[in-house]
């Protein structure tokens, strides 16, 4: 069946509105446990949660729709969506779940799911809980409902599990600055590189409940590519709300996207022998990166945006490293989501394993210019993709790269809006040829 409140990262909206409303979280968290859990002896679900003040509000619904259910809620507070996964594996929950809208303002929030495993549903289970939400709630006897109990050591020991992932353990001598997006990883993130032994200037670590991506984190990179100049860092971290993306700054307030980073571990594990499978990018990840990595002979493989559709691909073909220009980069060998901290450690091996940069690490690998351009939808995305000035425009723009790039037009799967992206060798042809088509998909919405 078709999904209607599912897009690819779990249920998104902006609060207040169906479906982040109170009465329909509570809907959520008991069809949820009824296709989850309700089965299981001593069914448990974990729930972990961004800064967002509307998180409160989700959290305390969705339990009470999980005890209704007759399921146990563990509260884990303000943790990274990764720490969330490993925690429901580890705590040997039948589930898991994230309130986070990511790297949007705070006037969103969403939620997703884990299964037992710490990965994400598939498709078909998330259709099970959208039939399940048309059903009425029907609660379980007063002797069999669910409790909620507050955990009080999730951050320590996701702490942990990210530093058990370093296998050099020492980051002593190296200065960074770390932008914690005023989001889940605040606490967490400055811990795990502090007690590696690394000297942390941290940015973005004063959460209000409003200010979550505002200006700061992954989202923004103006404010960590100065205060590395500043502070004569070797690099800067920034990850996004929920930490399941990471990008980079190097020395010099240059900023490495996602594709970089990918292409930066995919070479580490090249050498080292541990890069299983194929590298898994999207379609929207640079012609630049699947270039330089088959110049290395590292085979290389596009999946639908969405980091659920790169984890897919890459289980199907047996790999381990995947991501998106994003940041928001999996190794499937050190756990089982996208996880910003985990990826920049990863990155930092790399260079203490070969004493280069961070610049170095990435200087292998040219980006071609690539312009994206959100247009903002007021009708159904596939009707304005279909129709005949869309497509005309597409096929001349195409034609008019002329095998030098690529074009790009999809919908995105979390907000209203068409993503145009043109790919391209010259930076004037393909910032005009994005330009354009943007303007016929306008057209196509009036």
């Amino acid at each position: 069946m078709s999904r209607k409140y599912f897009g690819t990262d779990g249920i998104r909206g902006r609060v207040g509105q169906t479906p982040m409303t109170p009465d329909f979280a509570l809907r959520l968290g008991w069809a949820a446990g009824r296709v989850l859990a309700a089965d299981a002896e001593h069914a448990r679900v974990v729930i972990g949660k961004d800064t967002r003040r509307s998180g409160y509000m989700l959290e305390s619904a969705l339990e009470a729709g999980f005890a209704a259910a007759g399921i146990e809620s563990y509260l884990l507070g303000p943790l990274p969506t990764a720490g969330v996964a490993y925690l429901t594996h580890a705590m040997r929950a039948q589930a898991g779940v994230v309130i986070s809208a990511s790297h949007n303002p705070h006037g969103d929030n969403g939620v997703k799911f884990f299964n037992a495993d710490g990965g994400k549903l598939s498709d078909a289970v998330e259709s099970e809980i959208e039939a399940a939400l048309t059903r009425e709630i029907q609660c379980v006897s007063a002797d069999r409902l669910g409790r909620a109990r507050r955990v009080d050591d999730a951050a320590g020991r996701y702490i942990e599990f990210c530093k058990g992932t370093f296998a050099e353990r020492d980051l002593h001598g190296l200065k960074i600055v770390l932008d914690c997006a005023n989001g889940a990883a605040y606490k967490v993130g400055p811990a795990v590189l502090r007690e590696l032994g690394a000297q942390v200037d941290v940015i973005g670590d004063q959460p209000t409940g409003l200010n979550i991506n505002l200006g700061c984190g992954s989202t923004d990179l103006d404010a960590l590519r100065a205060r590395v100049v500043e502070q004569g860092a070797g690099l800067g971290i920034a990850l996004d709300g929920d930490a399941d993306r990471c990008l980079m700054v190097d020395a010099a307030g240059r900023v490495i996207n996602g594709d970089q980073i990918l292409y930066a571990i995919a070479m580490m594990r090249q050498a080292e022998g541990t890069l299983k499978g194929p590298v898994v990018g999207t379609q929207m990840s640079n012609l630049g990166l699947e270039h330089a990595l088959d110049a290395a002979g590292i085979s290389f493989m596009r999946a639908k945006v969405g980091d659920r559709y790169v984890m897919e691909m890459l289980k199907a073909n047996n790999g381990v490293l995947g991501g998106e220009t994003s940041g928001h980069t999996v190794c499937l060998d050190k756990t089982t989501t996208g996880d910003g901290i985990i990826t920049a450690l990863q990155v930092l091996t790399g260079m203490i394993r070969t004493g280069q940069s961070l610049a170095e690490r990435v200087a292998g690998m040219r980006l071609y210019p690539q312009v994206l351009i959100n247009v903002a939808l007021s009708q159904p995305a596939d009707e304005v993709l279909a129709s005949t000035t869309v497509q005309k425009a597409q096929a001349q723009t195409t034609a008019e790269l002329n095998g030098r790039g690529r074009v790009l037009l999809r919908a995105s799967g979390t907000e209203p809006l068409i993503r145009v992206m043109v790919e391209g060798q010259n930076q004037d042809q393909t910032q005009h040829a994005a330009e354009f088509l943007a303007e016929q998909v306008r057209q196509a919405c009036r």
